[in-house]
């Protein structure tokens, strides 16, 4: 063999070396970044690296794409009502603004529109497979490779398809399994149709001739079923955990902390709280009590279903809890598993309490730089930094396992900016979280409910008009003028409350 003729043989191997085949399940938000982020890696441009997205439904968009209330579980909670928590600008991709002159707060049919216009604009839809649930992956511990089994649901003759790839990437969302409370007497009106969880609400008509309904729980889907049900003309308990008893706008509005049991017969419609007092005539339940994390995919060799033991030291195996994922580094790489290296399978949107868009497009690029440099994750100051965060969230609550599990994807105050800039440090981009993004962020619940001022007063469209047109940069210190404009009216409407 010739020097010419050695020198291709050995170019050739290389290249098959750094030839990649990556999955994604879901093409949600989690899966439209990860498709994203790898199309603008050198490997991907250079014909080394592919990428394929599986997408059980009909249309990217995950959770923002609207489904009816049927099905073990819906396809989605999303109801009608629901607008984003958080202002447009805050929200979005960095890479991808929404476009000018929308809502501050936009609905979900908005959303759902952005999601497809970032598909369409990246041209991602080439690389996603609609239709196309995946059934199991499974990891060869010997060649290192997934081993992806799909079911295409409109197939002429619908047949599993089994795919090889050398990296997955989970993006599948974590608000499809409902989670439901373990207080005694909620089963018994479960099974007499007196309670449901939030997951199947999409409007106050789904309650019927009930005129009294408990909500149970106090995040964001509570708070809205609380507004839809009052605005239909209900009564309406609200139970959070915590609450201070109080009865408002003339008794329609009744704040009550933690249910201690739901008394039986539900036909007698009473619940006993944690204080010691009772309701009666409660005609429904709804339970806005959240979801479980579920990798139904995934069999028990890669993610064990179960509490993780106490640490240290950290487990050799992966586990879910359905409240977490652990041991994650960096909330997206196993470790500590020699079965599942760190650089073989990234979870994405794991942190909550989060600008949950920007986010997903940190952690791919920070995913990106462990597939393709495995050696660039240090597993022992990994370990270090969760061992240091498992010892830091012990005061959380007893059972300390549980709620440590509970906490451990939370990020609570500025932490979720320090988490996204570390990120894109370690992936070697310059990106870095601007101030007034995390300003904003803070006056969140100000702003919402500004705007809803000025959309029950008809002058919101007034407001976004021409906003954003300048584009990029000039585009962003319009929205954050108008933001600010917004903070300083809030100031001069309520002169004794902070916008924070």
């Amino acid at each position: 063999m010739t020097l010419l003729s050695t020198q291709v043989v050995d170019e050739f191997q290389r290249y098959n070396e750094n030839r990649r085949n990556i999955c994604v399940i879901g093409a949600g938000p989690g899966g439209l970044a990860a498709v994203k982020i790898i199309k603008d890696s050198p490997q991907y441009k250079d014909g080394l690296w592919t990428v394929t997205a599986f997408e059980a439904r009909d249309n990217v968009g995950g959770i923002w794409l609207p489904a009816p209330p049927t099905g073990d579980p819906p396809l989605t909670p999303l109801y009608d009502s629901l607008t984003t928590n958080l202002p447009h600008p805050v929200m979005a991709y960095p890479s991808f603004p929404f476009p000018p002159e929308t809502a501050l707060f936009p609905p979900a049919s908005t959303v759902q529109r952005y999601l497809e216009a970032y598909a369409a604009h990246f041209e991602l839809s080439p690389h996603i497979r609609l239709n196309t649930p995946v059934q199991s992956a499974t990891r060869n511990a010997i060649t290192g490779k997934w081993t992806v089994v799909v079911r295409p649901a409109h197939a002429p003759t619908p047949a599993d398809e089994t795919l090889e790839f050398d990296h997955l990437i989970v993006a599948n969302g974590h608000y499809r399994v409902p989670r439901l409370p373990t207080t005694p007497g909620l089963a018994a009106w479960l099974d007499a149709q007196k309670a449901f969880h939030a997951v199947r609400y999409r409007n106050p008509d789904d309650f019927r001739d009930a005129r009294t309904v408990l909500v149970v729980g106090a995040g964001p889907s509570g708070q809205d079923l609380v507004t839809d049900l009052l605005a239909s003309g209900r009564t309406v308990v609200h139970s959070a955990t915590g609450a201070v008893r109080e009865d408002m706008r003339d008794g329609r509005l009744k704040v009550r902390g933690r249910v201690q049991r739901y008394l039986e017969p539900p036909s007698e419609g009473k619940v006993l709280f944690e204080d010691g007092t009772e309701e009666a005539g409660v005609d429904c339940v709804v339970l806005a009590t959240g979801y479980k994390v579920d990798f139904p995919f995934l069999p028990e060799s890669v993610v064990k279903q179960a509490l993780p033991p106490g640490v240290p030291p950290l487990p050799s195996a992966l586990y879910n809890s359905t409240y977490h994922v652990f041991p994650l580094a960096r909330h997206i790489f196993p470790l500590s598993t020699e079965a599942l290296p760190a650089s073989s399978i990234a979870f994405l949107g794991l942190p909550v309490r989060v600008a949950p868009l920007p986010l997903l497009e940190a952690q791919m690029r920070a995913v990106l730089r462990v597939f393709a440099h495995p050696q660039s994750l240090d597993p022992t100051e990994e370990a270090i930094d969760i061992v240091a965060r498992y010892e830091a969230l012990q005061n959380q609550g007893d059972p300390v396992e549980l709620a440590i599990a509970r906490a451990w994807h939370r990020c609570d105050g500025h932490e979720q900016f320090a988490y996204r800039d570390a990120l894109h440090a370690f992936a070697g981009h310059d990106l870095r979280v601007p101030g007034w993004e995390i300003e904003m962020y803070d006056a969140k619940g100000v702003l919402r409910e500004e705007w809803r001022d000025l959309e029950r007063a008809g002058l919101a469209d007034e407001w976004v008009r021409g906003v954003g047109k300048g584009g990029g940069e000039k585009g962003v210190e319009e929205w954050v003028g108008l933001m600010r404009r917004l903070l300083k009216r809030a100031e001069e409407r309520h002169p004794e409350r902070s916008r924070l």
